[in-house]
């Protein structure tokens, strides 16, 4: 989503239109839900997607009609197949999807631009929230930090966001309102050849990843794909360069069993959401004996994910690092379906 925000700001910035796509409510086997967004200009989809095949390319070409007219409006898709044979879909499905205009050098959609990468920087918790009323111009607002920028939205519409994504209907209007930006990072403690192939795949997804290293060699930002920051840490003061706070994942692959046992300790002492250490049942057993002996009780042990990643059979540095992003991804559905 950074990235098509990016795309958007420099299409608007040099004079061009576009129609920013978003699928606004789903139900049954679509192939993409609510969220899902792509950005259209007059050389075609040039960011994003809401699924590809037919349905995106049927978007696409309803998106140029409202590069035309300069008029926003909310679509309808049937994905059934004895109703819309030409969308050439097999599986059912609705797709409500909302195709923003947006002017050239248009000076809002360039403000909110500036607040949704400022808001990506501070790693901050944002809501995108876009007008979807049939007779409306789609604009949109930025909700971050207690301040709303862009297009004014009723207080009530403010009041019932939530962690996921929803419609809301306030002052004759309806809304519709997403998560942008999840608050908490991913400090991963140890630069390995892990960590350089889970920090790329951890971006690609969403996530705000820092890595921690005690090793001048394997602390360089350059090894990281996008990575937010690299630290040069002393593993038995963690404290001292960092502050995990409870919206936090923790990842632990440091250069042994010992650095490992001694970051879990200092860990399990915060609030961090999720604690996740690479490694073998048997070294687990024995760091858990060690980190009884040190106080900790078994309801402290549970918080720790160990072996780390879902359970795929993964071998490569490159397969646990999937393994492991699909883990947190799956953590943080769950945490915003919870709460």
């Amino acid at each position: 989503m950074q990235k098509l925000f990016a795309q958007l700001e420099q299409t608007i910035q040099s004079g061009r239109p576009a129609v920013l796509v978003t699928v606004v409510a789903s139900s049954g086997s679509t192939p993409r839900g609510a969220g899902a967004r792509m950005l259209v200009t007059k050389a075609g989809r040039v960011c994003g997607t809401i699924g590809g095949g037919a349905v995106e390319h049927a978007a696409e070409q309803e998106a140029q009609k409202v590069l035309q007219t300069g008029q926003s409006r909310l679509g309808y898709y049937q994905l059934r197949q004895n109703q819309v044979q030409d969308l050439g879909m097999i599986c059912g499905g609705d797709v409500h999807v909302f195709f923003r205009y947006v002017p050239g050098g248009d000076a809002a959609t360039l403000a909110l631009a500036s607040a949704v990468a400022e808001a990506f920087q501070k790693g901050e918790t944002a809501w995108l929230i876009t007008d979807i009323t049939p007779e409306g111009q789609g604009g949109m607002a930025l909700y971050a930090g207690g301040t709303l920028t862009g297009t004014p939205v009723p207080p009530a519409v403010l009041h019932a966001l939530g962690p996921g994504a929803a419609q809301a209907e306030a002052g004759g209007g309806r809304y519709y309102c997403e998560v942008l930006v999840q608050a908490g990072q991913v400090y991963i403690f140890g630069g390995g050849h892990v960590s350089q192939a889970l920090v790329p795949a951890l971006s690609a997804v969403g996530f705000r990843c820092i890595v921690l290293e005690d090793r001048p060699e394997f602390c360089r930002a350059e090894l990281f794909p996008g990575v937010i920051a690299t630290h040069l840490i002393d593993n038995a003061r963690i404290a001292d360069f960092v502050h995990i706070a409870e919206s936090d994942y923790v990842v632990i692959m440091t250069r042994g069993h010992k650095d490992d046992e001694a970051v879990q300790a200092q860990v399990l002492r915060t609030p961090a959401r999720y604690i996740g250490v690479i490694g073998s049942r048997r070294k687990t057993a024995g760091v858990f004996a060690n980190l009884r002996a040190q106080g900790f009780c078994d309801a402290d042990l549970a918080r720790i994910t160990t072996p780390i990643g879902l359970d795929i059979g993964a071998e490569t540095p490159e397969e646990i690092a999937v393994s492991i992003t699909a883990q947190l991804i799956q953590h943080r559905a769950q945490h915003r379906a919870s709460g």
